[in-house]
């Protein structure tokens, strides 16, 4: 199983390329001259976020620690090893480490009484992040803050109003 790992990346950021409406959302992971970009869905980058600020929240690690806000943009170029099917989220507590893992191929988890194995195909490709408390906040703030920037929702039904408007199902079909 072809294996990207970064211990403590000098950046580890959620963006995106892309008009609201029509945006590609991208993680990204930098070390020195080393960049590893993996394309994802939207809602996966908002229940990342929000997962890793409820295991934080769970283990006790505060949010009072803060590193400066990293809005710069993605590195380019940008070119995505893979697209992920599934992500992974772990707590590794002598270490006092968060493990982020994704994948290119659905997971499938064996329980075998005393533990949860996970059972990848042997040429699965996984990107695995290991990331400080601190960073983490980090990136869920960034991650978070990347969701909402999309197009606002429209008051009356919550669909993404375009520039234009929309016909609001809502309104009876009236122009919103």
């Amino acid at each position: 199983m072809p294996l990207i790992e970064y211990d403590e990346p000098e950046r580890f950021i959620a963006g995106t390329v892309g008009e609201p409406g029509q945006r590609t959302f991208f993680l990204q992971a930098v070390q020195g001259p080393r960049i590893t970009t993996v394309s994802l869905e939207k809602e996966q980058v908002a229940v990342l976020a929000e997962r890793l600020n409820a295991l934080l929240d769970e283990v006790g690690q505060s949010d009072e620690q803060v590193l400066p806000p990293d809005n710069d943009p993605l590195s380019t170029p940008i070119e995505d090893e893979f697209r992920v099917s599934t992500l992974s989220l772990a707590w590794v507590a002598d270490v006092q480490r968060v493990v982020i893992e994704c994948h290119d191929r659905d997971v499938q988890l064996e329980d075998s009484g005393d533990e949860v194995v996970e059972l990848t195909e042997p040429d699965a490709t996984v990107l695995r992040i290991v990331l400080s408390p601190v960073a983490a906040r980090e990136f869920a703030r960034r991650g978070l803050a990347t969701v909402a920037s999309g197009r606002p929702p429209c008051p009356f039904c919550g669909a993404p109003l375009e520039a234009s408007g929309h016909i609001c199902p809502r309104a009876n079909g009236y122009r919103r």
